[in-house]
Formats: C-alpha cells, sequence, structure tokens
C-alpha cells in the first residue's frame, strides 16, 4: 500500500482527519461524523456556501482509508481542493483577520438556515483562496438543536474578536499574539490590555470585558451554555458581526508603509527593473513566486501576471494591509500578501512544534524575488553574506536578487549612524558567497543606478 502521511494539523477531531498518499491530499471522514456530513451535502448549504467562495469543494473518492489507532471507523474518504499556500492569523494584515471573521460568522449564519450550526471558529480552519477567506474544514458543521447555544463562542472571540480589537484600540503589532496564544487571546488578557473606553463600545463590552468577567466568576466552567432560542443565536452572530465590521484600522505610520514615495529609483531604473523581473519570470515559468520583502506588491503583481501564484512577504503591517485592500478590491485571485519578518520568520508552533508549519517547512517556492533587501538583511541585521545564500537556496530553485552596494543613498543612511564593519559586502564578496550555492545565468546592472539584479539558479 502507497505511504499514508497524517497531516499534524488534523489530529484533534474525532470527526475525521486529513492525509495524503502520493502527494494528493485527503480527507478521511469517521462514521462519529456520517450523519452531520450526510446532512451538510444532501441540505444544500454545501452547495450554497461552494458557490459563494466559503467553502472549499471536495470530490468524495475510491482511495483506501487511512485508519488511526483511535477505533476510528472509516466512513468515507473525500478529496479537497488543495490551498495553494497555507498561511496562520499571526501573518494575516488587520483586514485579512477581519475578513475571515465576517467569513466565519457569515457561514454559522448560513449554516442555521438549513438546521446546521457550526462547532468550530478557529481561525485556522479559514486560508485565502483565489482572494477571499474561505473555510477549509468540511468537518466543522453539526445538526443544530433547538436551544443549543454557540458552543463555539469563546473560540471566535479569542481568535478573531479579541485580537482585532487590540490590534484597533492599541497596537497593530499585537496581532503576534497569536503566534504566542495559539488557541486564541485570552479574553482576561484582552480585558486588560484594552483601553477604558472600550467598555462604551456595546459589542466589546460584552464580548469581551463582560464575557471576561463571566469566565472568571465561573472558573473555567463553559460560560453562555444556557439554553438560547434560534432567534437569540441569530442575534447574537448579528451583534458579533456589527462589532466586528465598526473595528478599524488606518495603514500609515510605519516605518515603510510609503517606501515607494521616498524609494530613490528614478521611473527608467523602475521600469528597467521590472522588465528584467517580467522576462526573467517568463523564462522561468513557475507555478508558484515568493517575493520577500515585497511591499505593497508592485514586483508580486509583475509576478503574478504570468499567472503564477505569488506569496507576497513583507515586515510592515501597513504595507502588507494596503498589498491585501489592493488585492480585494481588484479582486486579484493569484496574490496572497502576508506580515513576514525574515530575520524572525513564522516558527513551527502547537503541540510538538508539528501543528502549525514553519515558513521553512512550507517551502520551496520556485523562484523568489529578493529585490531591495539584501542590504536590509546583511547590514542593518547583521547577517553575513553566505548565511544568506544558504537560507535563499533552501527556499527556491530559481532566485531573482538585487545586490544594493554601499555608495547607494540607502545604504549610505543605514551607515550613517553605526561602524561600517561590513567588510565582505562588496559585489565581489556578494558573488562569490551567493555562487557557492547557485550558478548565476544573468547578472544585469539596473539603469540609471548602482544596483545589480541577478538571475540565480540552485546548485
Amino acid at each position: 500500500m502507497p505511504k499514508t502521511d497524517q497531516l499534524n494539523a488534523s489530529f484533534r477531531d474525532p470527526s475525521g482527519f486529513l492525509f495524503s498518499r502520493g502527494g494528493v491530499l485527503f480527507r478521511q471522514i469517521n462514521r462519529v461524523y456520517a450523519e452531520d456530513y450526510a446532512r451538510l451535502m444532501e441540505s444544500g448549504l454545501y452547495d450554497r456556501l461552494v458557490k459563494a467562495g466559503l467553502l472549499i469543494p471536495h470530490v468524495e473518492v475510491e482511495a483506501p482509508r487511512a485508519e488511526r489507532n483511535r477505533n476510528a471507523e472509516a466512513f468515507k474518504v473525500i478529496q479537497p481542493e488543495r490551498v495553494p499556500f497555507i498561511s496562520y492569523p499571526y501573518e494575516w494584515s488587520f483586514s485579512q483577520l477581519k475578513d475571515a471573521a465576517l467569513a466565519t460568522l457569515s457561514i454559522h449564519k448560513r449554516a442555521l438556515k438549513y438546521n446546521l450550526a457550526l462547532k468550530d471558529a478557529s481561525a485556522y480552519n479559514i486560508q485565502f483562496v483565489r482572494g477571499k477567506p474561505a473555510l477549509i474544514d468540511t468537518l466543522s458543521f453539526e445538526k443544530y438543536k433547538e436551544g443549543q447555544p454557540w458552543i463555539a463562542y469563546r473560540q471566535f472571540c479569542q481568535h478573531f474578536l479579541a485580537p482585532l480589537a487590540l490590534m484597533s484600540y492599541c497596537d497593530v503589532r499585537l496581532s503576534q499574539l497569536l503566534r504566542v496564544y495559539i488557541d486564541g487571546v485570552p479574553l482576561d488578557l484582552a480585558s486588560k490590555l484594552l483601553p477604558t473606553r472600550t467598555r462604551l463600545n456595546f459589542g466589546l463590552l460584552t464580548h469581551i470585558h463582560l464575557h471576561a468577567g463571566a469566565e472568571k466568576r465561573f472558573a473555567g466552567e463553559s460560560v453562555g451554555q444556557a439554553k438560547m432560542s434560534r432567534n437569540a443565536l441569530v442575534g447574537l452572530i448579528e451583534s458579533l458581526e456589527v462589532t466586528v465590521r465598526k473595528l478599524s484600522w488606518k495603514p500609515a505610520g510605519t516605518r515603510w508603509w510609503n517606501y515607494y514615495e521616498i524609494t530613490n529609483y528614478s521611473d527608467a531604473a523602475f521600469e528597467h527593473k521590472k522588465r528584467l523581473v517580467t522576462e526573467w519570470i517568463a523564462r522561468v515559468q513557475p507555478n508558484q513566486v515568493w517575493d520577500l520583502g515585497a511591499n505593497t506588491g508592485v514586483f508580486s503583481r509583475v509576478a503574478g501576471a504570468s499567472g503564477a501564484f505569488t506569496v507576497s512577504f513583507d515586515i510592515d503591517s501597513a504595507a502588507v494591509e494596503q498589498n491585501y485592500l489592493r488585492a480585494k478590491n481588484n479582486k486579484e485571485q493569484n496574490l496572497l500578501p502576508l506580515q513576514l519578518d525574515l530575520t524572525n520568520p513564522s516558527p513551527a508552533l502547537g503541540w510538538a512544534n508539528r501543528e502549525r508549519e514553519s515558513f521553512r517547512e512550507r517551502g520551496p517556492a520556485d523562484i523568489l524575488l529578493a529585490l531591495a533587501v539584501i542590504h536590509h538583511l546583511a547590514i542593518t541585521n547583521n547577517v553575513p553574506l553566505p548565511q544568506l545564500a544558504d537560507f535563499f537556496a533552501e527556499m527556491g530553485k530559481w532566485l531573482v536578487i538585487e545586490f544594493v552596494p554601499k555608495s547607494d543613498s540607502q545604504v549610505q543612511k543605514m551607515l550613517a549612524a553605526r561602524e561600517d564593519i561590513f567588510t565582505e559586502y562588496t559585489r565581489e564578496g556578494f558573488e562569490a558567497a551567493f555562487g557557492e550555492r547557485f550558478k548565476i545565468h544573468e547578472s544585469v546592472l539596473v539603469n540609471e543606478s548602482e544596483r545589480q539584479l541577478y538571475l540565480m539558479e540552485a546548485k
């Protein structure tokens, strides 16, 4: 029998689990979930959600079951559509997390019309597919029982509402609490961190402050589990929707939010760089591109114009937010903006450090773009050129990279307030370090600049 690998992120749910066989993704549905699955498929809800782009589609297949040591009897095996790139909430911009929250509430409200309910409200069940947030866990539904409260209410508040409120009222960087608290930001912590004026906001008072107080009084027992009519449940969902919609954050004031307004590129240099990237992407014909240090995604869109799925990474919260809002407004389906610090990329998290994959584990990409980023890593962060070459060689087969010399005005600004200890940071030193790990196919001086653009292939 072909080797079967159960995905580490799907071991908690007794209803079923994901596994791969021969590189193909499958989901086993256990018999304990048979009735709820049948209701989902026969009610019309599945078709409606897939049509709306709120649930990834799947097909039922005859693949052999992948039994686990849980006395789990297999009912069916389905093959879900594979998401091009798995991302996590702590990598999303403010509006991405907000849209994911609203999608979760919309799915739950639609499910109630079919006498079904969402039993999970985990942000990790949402992925961005064709530019929109969609549920990827087909087993998140259960039969609605009259008088039943929303079992996932606290989970929704911890995974979505609390971090959004903290990002909106305190500091957008508090989204990184989701890296620390993988099951969502504790409500008592959110309540303490939020300013006093948020108690005047009825939604935040109810769903965070009073909710946190009730949890404390009941010492960890389930809160809000009293009988709740269907109308009251719909009212709860709509109250959460209103609260989430009112939360906002303006993408400005960060270090690189207006990068393209202060760059030292001339128009001719910028257009030459675009042309080179376009030509080299066409030459390599990648399926997936990672743009590292993408800012608002100008060159990500150059790559995406080829049809390649492009993940557009940047460290700056405002730049990623602007990138996402533009992609959303333009209905760009093959571009995924994400927040990432290359000097401290997303680690492996969760149980046994295996539930959420690290940035490295989600690679390699077909081609990396590393434009106007090498000087930040080598000089601002003191990463030696050989280590940078090793990193890029592990993360992608091909590399388009821009070398920015010390004579460049941007590098001069970096060196103005510190000693120049970077004796190896020269074009010759760069080519020697990267030549150990890459074959350099082309090297072109960008018009009207001192910057050199390279096309390389990992050895």
